[in-house]
């Protein structure tokens, strides 16, 4: 059952990518970033859409040169979902993408040369309201701060972000978010932690090149979720080698574990064992697929057998325990009997009425 979650979140400024919210109140935001090549604005759009069925917030599109940048133009047309470009040292894209409704513009200052050319991007995105995300990563820290530090800290981290922040506050530019991303998870935190406590804008959170898609989903679900439980964190990203899609779908499954955010099916599943009446992980497994077009909250639980089935059953608002034959309960109270024959459809048929019922809260136990 979800509750509110006990975590007391960092109070941040709250700035607007788009029509999204960032920081302050808001819900933690989840962001994908594409992978196909920007000026295949066919393919492009359809992995954006892909994302945005998927519930992604934000999408960030690298914009490596000016024709990419008028393929993004095109892009931001065929979508609705709040766009950032991606763009390094070249000043000249950033005021392009600024002209043709980008909604964040992801550049470091420090990167992008003299002080005028810095002013002239900042001037841009000030008059279109537009934020800037600085990024910072263990990966591409300045020569200096690699030999200051020998190897990349959470320390030179902070150092690098700062840099790039004083540029910006210098100028009174005060609608910017900030990442400080490696691969290395007690880094990152250590990083986060400090800057959390320099400055009131917004944090990115995402452990960079995290890995695959399960060992990614790991080092993510550690990294990212000591953070939150601490109350940092404004908006996220999990960085995986794998489907960008993927990467929306555990980012909300991270944040639904903390009751920091619900977005679609909630599944309780026992891991199964002898006890069983009914295949429990291909139960699961269909369903998850089934199910992956609901954004609607809500609580399903699918027990295998009479041990924990009715308990955990009567806390959901659809609950499956596992008997012969098995019992279908919904809100909390035993609803039919099911055979193993179209279990899936059945449960399916289930959880689909019950979202027609409304978003009201599941029974007390």
């Amino acid at each position: 059952m979800q509750h509110e979650s006990p975590i007391k979140r960092r109070k941040s400024r709250q700035i607007w990518v788009g029509k999204v919210p960032v920081g302050g109140d808001a819900p933690i935001a989840v962001q994908s970033m594409t992978n196909t090549e920007t000026c295949d604005v066919a393919a492009t759009v359809a992995q954006i859409r892909a994302l945005e069925r998927a519930g992604a917030d934000i999408v960030r599109v690298s914009v490596p040169t000016m024709d990419a940048a008028e393929a993004f133009g095109m892009i931001r047309k065929e979508v609705d979902v709040a766009l950032v470009a991606d763009i390094h040292f070249d000043y000249k894209i950033a005021l392009r993408v600024a002209t043709l409704g980008v909604d964040c513009l992801r550049i470091n200052p420090g990167n992008i040369g003299r002080e005028d050319r810095v002013r002239a991007v900042v001037e841009a995105a000030r008059d279109r309201n537009i934020p800037i995300r600085i990024g910072v990563n263990a990966g591409s820290l300045e020569k200096d701060l690699q030999k200051k530090y020998g190897e990349p800290t959470a320390q030179a981290l902070v150092e690098s972000a700062m840099r790039h922040i004083d540029i910006l506050q210098k100028l009174d530019f005060q609608d910017f978010k900030v990442s400080l991303k490696a691969s290395e998870v007690f880094m990152t935190v250590d990083a986060y932690r400090d800057l959390a406590t320099r400055i009131d804008q917004p944090l990115h959170l995402g452990i960079t090149e995290a890995g695959a898609l399960r060992s990614g989903t790991v080092k993510s679900a550690i990294g990212l979720g000591m953070l939150l439980m601490e109350g940092i964190g404004d908006t996220l990203r999990v960085s995986l080698a794998a489907d960008p899609v993927e990467e929306i779908k555990v980012g909300f499954d991270i944040l639904k574990s903390l009751r920091l955010r619900s977005n679609g099916i909630n599944l309780i599943a026992c891991p199964s064992c002898s006890r069983q009446e009914f295949d429990v992980i291909a139960t699961v497994n269909a369903l998850e697929t089934r199910l992956e077009d609901i954004r609607q909250p809500l609580d399903v639980a699918v027990i295998g057998c009479v041990v924990n089935g009715p308990g955990e059953s009567k806390a959901a608002h659809i609950g499956l325990a596992g008997g012969a034959p098995n019992l279908l309960y919904v809100d909390g109270k035993p609803s039919r009997k099911l055979n193993n024959e179209h279990l899936v459809d059945e449960l399916e048929k289930a959880i689909r009425a019950r979202l027609l019922v409304g978003s009201a809260a599941a029974p007390q136990t």
